[in-house]
C-alpha cells in the first residue's frame, strides 16, 4: 500500500491553478439591446498552462457555476445547494482545431452561458453572455486579488475596501 495520500480530483484540479500567473491581455463588455457580452483575453506561460489547463477550466467552471442564477423557465431545475462537479466540466469540454474548448450553457437550472478556450500558445479566451461584469471579478480571484467590499460604519458611512 503506497504512503500517498488520495486527494479528491476537484481539490488536485484547484491546487493546479496556483501554479498560473494569469495576464489580462484584452478584456471588453458590449451591450446589444438586452444582452450583454463580456470578453476577455488571457495569457499565461504555455509550459505551465499545459500542465494547468483542466485545473483553470474547472476553476472558472466552479466560479461561474457558484455565481449562476435561473432565467426564465430554468428555475424549475435550480437548487440553491449545488455543486460544480468534474464530470459537469467534462461534459462540458471538447479538443477543437487545436485546443481547449468548453461551453456551458444551462447546467441544473443555472444560466452559465460561459465559454473558455485555451490555445496551446498560452492565449486564453473567456467569454460570458448575460453575466455582467462576473468574468473580470472571477479572473481577479484567480489572480488571487482582493474583491472590494463596501462597508458600513457606524455613522451608516459607506467605504470600499
Amino acid at each position: 500500500m503506497s504512503d500517498e495520500i488520495a486527494i479528491k480530483p476537484e481539490y488536485q484540479l484547484l491546487a493546479d491553478v496556483t501554479s498560473l500567473d494569469l495576464s489580462i491581455v484584452e478584456s471588453e463588455r458590449s451591450e446589444f439591446q438586452d444582452t450583454v457580452h463580456m470578453k476577455m483575453v488571457l495569457r499565461d506561460d504555455p509550459d505551465i498552462l499545459a500542465s494547468c489547463a483542466f485545473g483553470l477550466i474547472y476553476a472558472l467552471g466552479v466560479l461561474s457555476f457558484s455565481d449562476a442564477r435561473p432565467r426564465g423557465v430554468s428555475g424549475m431545475d435550480f437548487a440553491e445547494k449545488d455543486d460544480w462537479y468534474v464530470s459537469d466540466m467534462f461534459s462540458h469540454l471538447r479538443f477543437e482545431d487545436g485546443r481547449l474548448h468548453f461551453y456551458a450553457d444551462y447546467v441544473r437550472g443555472r444560466m452559465m452561458k460561459t465559454t473558455v478556450e485555451i490555445d496551446p500558445d498560452g492565449v486564453i479566451r473567456l467569454e460570458t453572455i448575460n453575466r455582467g461584469e462576473s468574468a473580470a471579478r472571477w479572473v481577479a480571484t484567480l489572480q488571487g486579488k482582493k474583491k472590494l467590499k463596501l462597508i458600513e460604519s457606524a455613522d451608516g458611512d459607506t467605504a470600499k475596501t
